[in-house]
């Protein structure tokens, strides 16, 4: 018995309706270029309204980009932000939700107002942000949600406990969103990438070569490819659009490093 013939086409984001949260700047903003150039219909979102319209008015393709403010940690703003995205659209197809915050603090001494901001914004954030794309994306027969963990959930991280522990956290959301909405076609991943952003590049700053050495041999030189982070058009819009396309149909609950080889997940 034969099967059905591939479709070369599966990764075509034409007329594929997503939103992207932290769309502002870095992995935000090269995803909703990479979906633009795609074809895809895109509404970015961004709790910084002047830089995330920006993003959107800027990103050249085929589709396009509108902007709508958000605060991801905020139930009442995450709901009608995607029912006006919704309602624009005429649809939901995926989500990609790269908005996140980073701070340095250590497990001695990181204190209850920052460990709960930033679990507000990068594990309550997440949640919320599925939740809300999950019941649209079940009625319309399934699609794609794309969350954003990292390395620092899968390690050790002496200067950004809390951070790490949020990114651990978003793992464990991930399989556990994938495991339940399978059901309804609703595929949840997760990317965990190593890509040079105003972040990374933030934290270089103002510190000494010792700190930068140290940085190196923590980071970069485990990257097989180059001993650099990667770029975030070149490196992770092209995995941003495999993953939000029908050609991930059945890849769900995974955990994708998209960081040169900085590390593996098993």
């Amino acid at each position: 018995m034969g099967s059905d013939p591939v479709d070369t086409e599966a990764m075509d984001l034409k007329e594929k309706r997503i939103i992207v949260t932290g769309c502002a700047s870095g992995m935000g903003a090269a995803t909703v270029r990479a979906y633009v150039r795609a074809g895809a219909q895109v509404v970015g979102m961004d709790i910084s309204e002047a830089a995330g319209n920006e993003v959107c008015v800027a990103a050249e393709g085929s589709g396009t980009a509108t902007f709508l403010p958000v605060d991801v940690a905020d139930t009442d703003r995450v709901q009608g932000a995607f029912a006006a995205a919704v309602d624009l659209m005429g649809g939901l197809d995926a989500l990609a939700h790269p908005a996140a915050i980073h701070a340095a603090n250590s497990a001695s001494e990181v204190s209850a107002s920052a460990w709960d901001h930033l679990f507000a914004v990068n594990v309550r954030g997440t949640m919320l942000t599925n939740q809300t794309a999950h019941k649209y994306l079940k009625s319309a027969g399934g699609g794609a949600i794309v969350n954003f963990g990292s390395i620092s959930g899968q390690r050790p991280e002496p200067s950004a406990a809390a951070y790490s522990a949020t990114k651990g956290a978003v793992h464990a959301w991930t399989r556990t969103a994938a495991g339940t909405w399978g059901a309804d076609n609703v595929r949840v991943n997760a990317v965990l990438p190593a890509i040079r952003t105003p972040m990374f590049l933030a934290a270089k700053e103002g510190i000494s070569e010792e700190q930068l050495t140290e940085k190196y041999w923590r980071n970069e030189q485990s990257i097989a490819l180059g001993q650099e982070y990667g770029d975030p058009d070149r490196d992770l819009g092209p995995v941003m659009v495999f993953l939000a396309s029908d050609a991930s149909r059945f890849i769900t609950g995974q955990l994708i490093p998209v960081d040169g080889g900085q590390c593996n997940v098993r």
